[in-house]
């Protein structure tokens, strides 16, 4: 039985691509095929990426034995999606989405096994070495959103990106909700229970690695360009100075894009980072602080079809709108809410998983909108090193400010900051009329 071509195969034999030049048809095909493959391997990535959102701070909190310092781990992990999102988005850029996605994972995967081991041998140097290689397989789920873009159409991008998030969503909520169990099943290997949900991370990363290196074929970015290619081939001299003449726009579409994720995220992290151990300090168990993340990390994900159709629909720059006042008003409920009241938490991370959905799938179509397929993958992760870096920051100063200060003074200030996504679109908005109206005038 054959497989399908790889990439490197298709560079090697550019009839295979031609086919898919030659035939719109085939391009669908193998666009609802790749969506297919996302979702297989995204159930996996999601249960890996819940296990260090979920624990993450209460393991570095029991190893350090502070509060100061747990937002140390979320900053890490960010760090390492940085790092992890710049090299995934290289090698995706010369070698096709396969071989990127697979070794990001394969890499995420590697990092879980380090902190089970940091965990069993007391070693926080080792457990935050851990978390930076860790970030990799975090990065890599993000950025598996874009492999379903590189052959859709325009009216199809955010319905793309949205079945991507949507599928992570069953392990994703699965995977807090299985602390306890794997807590259970990490004392009995005798592991520590806050690295059992580690176990399942890396089994999780590295299944979903498999799945991208096994059936990614032939690679959908690597079609998406030598289908721009051909095109650009067939430009007469007009169309050519019509795209040229787009250029500044299409910059002005990655800034407000870029903007608006990195904002959703900063705010995301911070008041997420804290919760848990908000909780534990106010006496909540490990069961409801995974109940409290799973629907958190549900509401992240599991509206994504509807909101990738509102995206399509009424467009970008209103869902941005939506993004900024949803986060605004989670962090107002997380900050008035009683620490006992489990119903409140639990309301205030289902809106601030929901503005985040709303801000991270407008903004990837407003940056995939803005980029030419022949240096998109490149574009599209040097975007998300500056959103992970973003989380880090986010995370690192989340544990300051509630040492410092209080949860209730984080979640006020998260939901302040989110606001400024208003002023971003409105410049957007406005610049973009005022281009037209020049281009009107001359």
């Amino acid at each position: 039985m054959s497989h399908a071509p790889n990439a490197e195969a298709i560079k090697s034999q550019p009839s295979i691509a031609q086919r898919y030049i030659d035939s719109p048809e085939k391009q669908q095909r193998l666009y609802k095929r790749t969506l297919l493959i996302i979702v297989i391997s995204q159930i996996f990535g999601g249960a890996g990426l819940a296990a260090g959102v979920t624990v993450g701070a209460l393991l570095a909190q029991e190893m350090l034995g502070t509060e100061s310092y747990a937002g140390i781990p979320s900053a890490l992990l960010t760090l390492g999606s940085a790092a992890a999102a710049l090299l995934v988005g290289r090698l995706s850029h010369k070698a096709g989405r396969r071989l990127g996605l697979s070794a990001g994972f394969f890499a995420g995967g590697i990092g879980a096994v380090g902190v089970i081991l940091a965990a069993v041998m007391n070693n926080v140097w080792l457990l935050f070495a851990s978390l930076l290689v860790y970030g990799a397989g975090t990065a890599t789920n993000l950025q598996a959103r874009y492999a379903g873009t590189d052959l859709a159409q325009p009216t199809q991008r955010a319905k793309a990106v949205s079945v991507a998030m949507v599928s992570t969503t069953f392990g994703a909520v699965a995977g807090p909700n299985l602390v306890e169990v794997m807590g259970r099943f990490a004392t009995s290997l005798g592991i520590p229970a806050l690295a059992g949900p580690f176990i399942l991370g890396a089994a999780a990363f590295l299944l979903a690695g498999l799945v991208f290196a096994l059936f990614l074929r032939p690679d959908p970015l690597v079609i998406a360009k030598a289908i721009a290619e051909a095109q650009k081939a067939d430009q007469k001299g007009q169309a050519a100075a019509q795209h040229a003449g787009t250029l500044s726009g299409n910059k002005r579409g990655i800034i407000v894009g870029a903007t608006v994720m990195i904002l959703t995220q900063i705010v995301m992290v911070a008041i997420m980072t804290m919760t848990p151990v908000h909780m534990k300090h106010h006496g909540h168990g490990l069961g409801d602080v995974g109940l409290v993340i799973g629907i958190h990390i549900g509401a992240m994900y599991l509206p994504s079809l509807l909101t990738g159709a509102l995206v399509d629909k009424i467009g970008r720059m209103t869902m941005s709108y939506a993004s900024g006042g949803i986060l605004l008003a989670a962090g107002i409920t997380a900050a008035f809410a009683p620490a006992d009241s489990l119903p409140l938490l639990i309301a205030a991370l289902a809106l601030l998983g929901l503005g985040w959905n709303f801000g991270l799938i407008s903004g990837t179509a407003i940056i995939v909108d803005s980029t030419d397929p022949l240096t998109r993958a490149k574009t599209q992760g040097t975007i998300d090193v500056l959103i992970a870096l973003a989380g880090a920051s986010g995370g690192a100063l989340s544990g300051m400010v509630v040492a410092h200060s209080s949860y209730a003074t984080l979640a006020l200030g998260g939901g302040f900051l989110a606001l400024l996504l208003v002023p971003v679109v409105v410049w957007s908005r406005s610049s973009r009329k005022a281009g037209a109206s020049a281009h009107v005038s001359s």
